[in-house]
């Protein structure tokens, strides 16, 4: 059930998001509490071995990361962080792939983070050229909260990027309660600089993240979208539709 510690006391939170979503600056958030212990994309070297994606240091994070998802996700339901109460683990959607057991999900506390489409899209082209569906995240977003919904009888909680970016006390304060976990000022800022956490991809994507010391103020994104990628921003805008009706602070 959401929010219910484990029977060894550790509450394994896993984050849903899309690609260039605030799931890295979510990352720093939750690191930066005294009580949690980080995980960054635990399934990323086994989504680029099967599906060869040409993604920027590709061969660099399968060598840095366990290939074999069973052994990944046996660590993500066991693992007791040192000296730690919370083991907050960021995902992308997209990492699960159709030959993934979900059972394991079971034994987590779900949450999703969403992005309004356009946004990702632009921010997605502009790094890793014309993205196909299924690099968003979108569809498989969807699956998954509809997968633990199913499972626990209960609506998983969502939190929209751009309702955090434009008040992040209330938004995380309501992430926090829906997770049954205890609110500190510690989530709303941090050191700047990277982390012994962070993937071996964050030179290629973390950038901005690594400057940060706080959720910047919501700003629009202005890039617009390229035409040929239209019906694939129609569908993702269907979906994400579907799962803001279900965002926490409305």
């Amino acid at each position: 059930m959401p929010g219910k510690p484990m029977a060894d006391n550790v509450q394994r939170i896993a984050m849903w998001s899309g690609p260039r979503n605030i799931s890295s600056a979510m990352m720093r958030s939750w690191g930066n509490r005294p009580d949690t212990l980080v995980c960054d994309e635990p399934l990323y070297a086994h989504y680029l071995l099967k599906t060869g994606t040409p993604h920027p240091g590709a061969d660099e994070v399968m060598r840095s990361q366990e290939n074999d998802w069973r052994k990944v996700t046996r660590t993500l339901t066991e693992f007791v962080p040192p000296g730690k109460t919370i083991f907050y683990q960021k995902h992308m959607t997209h990492h699960l792939l159709p030959e993934i057991d979900r059972d394991w999900l079971s034994r987590l506390t779900n949450a999703f983070l969403i992005r309004e489409p356009r946004e990702v899209v632009a921010s997605f082209a502009k790094i890793a050229g014309t993205p196909r569906i299924e690099d968003t995240g979108f569809r498989q977003q969807l699956d998954i909260f509809n997968w633990v919904r199913s499972k626990t009888g209960r609506v998983p909680p969502v939190v929209d990027a751009r309702d955090v970016l434009e008040d992040p006390p209330r938004l995380l304060r309501f992430l926090c309660d829906a997770l049954d976990v205890e609110f500190t000022d510690a989530m709303l800022s941090w050191p700047a600089g990277p982390r012994d956490t962070d993937g071996v991809w964050a030179r290629h994507w973390y950038d901005n993240v690594v400057k940060s010391t706080t959720f910047q103020p919501y700003k629009a994104k202005t890039e617009p979208v390229p035409p040929r990628l239209d019906d694939l921003l129609h569908e993702a805008d269907e979906i994400y539709r579907r799962l803001y009706e279900y965002r926490l602070g409305q």
